[in-house]
């Protein structure tokens, strides 16, 4: 990526905004291509540095990032089957071209222009260049400098901020499962806190082995041993949270406290355990280890289903369930599945 790219397309305004500021066609495609590297995941570290310095070199190519990066991150939420099929990386009949083409399209206003998404950032380059991340359905561990043994789950981003005061992870996306060193009896025991910021507040370790997950507008907290502090964002409330017990909470509130299941941690051991669960629920849980779309029709999610399955043979389990329910798969492609009623 040269970061010198200065073709003109046809049916362009003549004016582009980013931010309500103009900025020129050339850091525009500027902006494209780099976003069009970095989506291909196979960034060097010395073009991570190029592109961080592409945007520190000035005020216009930051705003050209920050408004094509709003507007990448709302079209990927948005359910087209289109929009998934272009900016996933799963999606192989697309080329990098083609997805270029697109990206371009959306910066001269040609999709979205006039409709209010383009209004919000998204966290969607928080975590594709988080310190620490996993794929989907791959699962890692990390050891600290303190000590500390982290586990990240399936699609999982973590970055790290270490100071004199303090020891804090920032959980981006995902799910993590943390062993301090005093939990692990480790001597001398870090005087500094050690806290998990999520979107939604803070967990501070208490000496303990806990696990945290971050979902849209929730976060899930559940303790393995000893005990944690959380602390929402927008509220004053504390609540330490003691062994054998989880709970979730948002900015504002805390749900009720309920009691550790074994299904809660059965991803630390590769596996989902379903316990009469829904068959709606086990398909959004196998979802997220799995590449692509996987959905489950309305009328077949009531369905229930018990079992311990394996996480990472997901073409496995879904060969098996029209065995054990009246549902069939169909499959559009290898990232396309679709759980309905049999026919």
């Amino acid at each position: 990526m040269n970061g010198q790219h200065n073709a003109v397309y046809p049916n362009t305004p003549a004016r582009l905004l980013a931010e309500g500021q103009p900025i020129s066609a050339a850091v525009a495609d500027q902006a494209v291509e780099w976003l069009t590297l970095l989506m291909s995941g196979a960034t060097s570290a010395q073009e991570q540095l190029a592109w961080q310095a592409w945007r520190a070199a000035s005020p216009e190519h930051e705003r050209a990032w920050r408004h094509i990066e709003a507007m990448t991150g709302r079209l990927k939420a948005l359910p087209a089957k289109s929009a998934y099929q272009t900016l996933s990386p799963y999606a192989r009949q697309t080329t990098q071209a083609s997805r270029r083409t697109l990206l371009r399209s959306l910066f001269w206003g040609g999709l979205l222009a006039g409709s209010g998404l383009l209004a919000s950032r998204t966290s969607t380059w928080q975590e594709q260049l988080a310190e620490h991340r996993t794929g989907t359905g791959e699962q890692r561990r990390v050891t600290l400098s303190d000590g500390t043994h982290v586990t990240l789950n399936t699609a999982t981003a973590l970055d790290l901020q270490f100071d004199a005061q303090t020891r804090l992870l920032h959980l981006r996306a995902g799910e993590i499962m943390i062993v301090t060193a005093a939990a692990q009896g480790l001597q001398p025991v870090d005087p500094r806190p050690l806290e998990v910021q999520t979107a939604q507040g803070r967990i501070r370790a208490l000496g303990t082995r806990f696990s945290v997950r971050q979902d849209d507008g929730h976060t899930q907290v559940a303790v393995q041993e000893s005990a944690v502090q959380i602390h929402p964002t927008r509220s004053d409330r504390v609540q330490v949270l003691l062994a054998g017990q989880r709970t979730g909470f948002s900015r504002t509130h805390i749900d009720p406290l309920r009691p550790l299941h074994e299904a809660d941690l059965a991803w630390t051991r590769g596996q989902i355990i379903a316990d009469d669960m829904p068959l709606g629920a086990f398909i959004a849980e196998l979802d997220r280890y799995r590449p692509g779309v996987l959905r489950c029709d309305p009328h077949v999610a009531g369905l229930r289903l018990s079992g311990v399955f394996p996480v990472h043979d997901s073409d496995r389990i879904l060969a098996t369930l029209p065995s054990v329910l009246p549902v069939q798969v169909r499959t559009r492609s290898r990232y396309w599945v679709l759980i309905e009623q049999a026919g």
